[in-house]
């Protein structure tokens, strides 16, 4: 029988989640029940099934992975090459949203800045709140958040970081045990990698559902209205995203991986629909995982160290989004940024995609600690409010493909022949 694949349908939802969305409001009831909150139920029992399968696919991938490294040099040497790449996928995306929007220039309307003209958002307050309080020593805590006291409490709490740390050097150690104690505990963990692999693929069956019930309640809760309001500074980040997308990382995957990019693409087109209705790079990890497994052909190895440290630290879209927000609001705001200070934005912006990325509110705390530096008010965050939901999603989009693209450069610099098998992508 005739089956549309798993990409397919998720895309078909997604157009009939737009269509429902905007044939739907907030106050929208069929037969006494509310049409929201059908959508939030939806949508959340399938984040809900996502999130409970990252914690032990992180614990058992990277294990299981890292168990079958070449002791400290295997990962010493994998370990560089992943740091490496991200540092340098995230500068070049902060420099394409830097070029765009000193291009674009959306914070100018009709040759006079447009602070005036946009008003700040009413949820203004409510955003200084979740963002009070923090400052640059939060950086800091991104080594904190690296060695937490109570694993099992950091495992509750979605503190990746700490949990990724700690399944690395239980790997590690593993490559250290005489054979006869570490053969039963390999098989183990591999055993419990695999399980968790089939189980996302369970999950997965039922993600048009989850995808159309999360992104039709966004868009029955928003409307297009907000962006309107601020098409300008909308359609650049949006281009900006697209540019390090489908031009930037591409170039990477064709040069320094060998591979073909529409091979990759469309490998990782369910991950990266289902990270564009979650917006939660997280969330995404089991299948991003999966596709870059079973359909790019990268191996568990690799796959085991890049993935889950990408979805924790490398930020590309974050970092790029914080840069044109900065500079937008500057612009809105008829300050003229120097050279040297944009230069500064650039680092503090490649910085605090890293180093608040556990944080709630990340981008939003990232951009307050970058607006002081500006000398400009935290309330013009107000500014970007009323889109940030959907950019989120966009550029959520893009963390999980730079993550992808890094495990395929990676694992051809470990010898491995990723996306070579065109059946494999297709799968």
């Amino acid at each position: 029988m005739f089956r549309l694949k798993l990409h397919w349908q998720i895309a078909i939802a997604l157009l009939m989640a737009l269509l429902a969305g905007l044939a739907t409001g907030p106050d929208s009831r069929l037969l006494g029940v509310s049409v929201l909150a059908t959508f939030g139920f939806l949508g959340s029992l399938f984040l809900n099934a996502l999130k409970m399968l990252i914690v032990p696919l992180i614990v058992t991938s990277i294990i299981a992975g890292i168990s079958g490294t070449r002791g400290a040099e295997g990962l010493g040497r994998l370990g560089g090459k992943t740091i490496a790449y991200y540092l340098t996928t995230s500068t070049l995306a902060i420099l394409v949203g830097l070029a765009m929007v000193n291009l674009v220039q959306p914070g100018v309307l009709g040759g006079l800045p447009a602070a005036g003209q946009l008003g700040l958002s009413a949820e203004t307050g409510s955003v200084l709140e979740k963002v009070a309080g923090r400052g640059s020593g939060d950086l800091v805590e991104i080594f904190l958040r690296m060695f937490p006291p109570n694993i099992v409490a950091a495992a509750a709490q979605g503190e990746m970081l700490g949990l990724i740390v700690f399944s690395l050097l239980f790997g590690y150690f593993l490559t250290r045990l005489p054979d006869d104690l570490a053969g039963t505990q390999r098989r183990f963990w591999e055993g419990a990698a695999q399980a968790m692999l089939m189980m996302t693929e369970l999950v997965m069956r039922f993600a048009p559902i989850g995808v159309f019930g999360l992104v039709a309640k966004v868009v029955a809760t928003s409307g297009l209205d907000s962006i309107r309001s601020l098409a300008g500074f909308f359609f650049t980040v949006l281009a900006a995203l697209a540019i390090h997308m489908f031009v930037v990382l591409p170039m990477l995957v064709r040069f320094l991986a060998k591979a073909s990019p529409v091979r990759h693409f469309r490998a990782m087109t369910p991950a990266m629909l289902t990270a564009f209705s979650t917006a939660s790079s997280s969330a995404t990890l089991p299948l991003t995982m999966e596709c870059i497994e079973k359909r790019a052909g990268v191996s568990e190895r690799v796959s085991a160290f890049v993935l889950p440290l990408g979805a924790t630290v490398n930020m590309d879209g974050t970092a790029l989004y914080e840069c044109v927000a900065v500079l937008f609001i500057a612009q809105a705001y008829g300050v003229d940024l120097s050279f040297v200070q944009q230069l500064t934005v650039v680092i503090l912006a490649l910085l605090t995609s890293i180093g608040v990325a556990g944080i709630p509110a990340a981008s939003l705390v990232a951009i307050t600690l970058i607006l002081n530096y500006v000398g400009l008010p935290a309330e013009a965050i107000g500014l970007i409010l009323a889109t940030d939901r959907v950019l989120d999603m966009c550029r959520t989009s893009v963390n999980v493909f730079s993550d992808s693209c890094g495990a395929v450069v990676i694992a051809r610099s470990e010898g491995e022949r990723p996306l070579a098998d065109e059946a494999a992508a297709e799968g």
